[in-house]
């Protein structure tokens, strides 16, 4: 098993960012999985008042299937980590298909993400999974498209200089 320190090693992601606590194995090239702790110290939860119904106190499912999408990218930039993204490429999410939820999950409960690759076309890998808590499928992911592209093509490029602007001929109106 490893923990945060490595994940980091891989990932550019930091706290409260980081949403992968634990990989319990991960085979490079084919599949990873990793865990995930809800707790209620998220940052999403700490506008939440005393009075907060359970209701409340779900995970956000943006949140759940971002947790899934780092343990993607973890996957396929095992092999070539990049935990700067100001270098080398960057996993950049190109699509994602039949993504459903099956149940809530709550602050205090283990996420268990299970990823695995389709198809891997050099710079692009198209994966699939899911997760679950306690045995319980909380996520299936039908397809997830990531492209690997190196930080070069994700900087501004300046701006063209503007062509000289041609007036239009001015019409007069010669009425009789």
């Amino acid at each position: 098993m490893s923990g945060v320190a490595q994940i980091t090693c891989v990932l550019p992601h930091r706290h409260p960012a980081l949403l992968i606590d634990r990989i319990s194995g991960i085979e490079p090239g084919v599949g990873v999985r990793t865990q995930k702790a809800v707790s209620v110290t998220d940052p999403g939860y700490r506008t939440l008042s005393n009075k907060a119904s359970e209701l409340e106190y779900v995970y956000p499912v943006g949140r759940l299937l971002e947790s899934w999408a780092q343990s993607a990218v973890l996957l396929a930039c095992w092999e070539e980590p990049n935990p700067d993204v100001l270098e080398g490429k960057v996993a950049l999410l190109a699509g994602v298909k039949n993504a459903r939820t099956f149940g809530p999950v709550y602050p205090g409960q283990v996420v268990d993400h299970e990823v695995r690759v389709v198809r891997d076309l050099g710079d692009t890998l198209i994966i699939t999974g899911g997760s679950s808590v306690a045995g319980r499928q909380v996520l299936e992911v039908g397809q997830l498209v990531l492209a690997l592209r190196g930080t070069e093509a994700l900087t501004p490029q300046p701006e063209p200089t503007a062509a000289p602007r041609l007036s239009s001929p001015t019409t007069t109106d010669k009425r009789s």
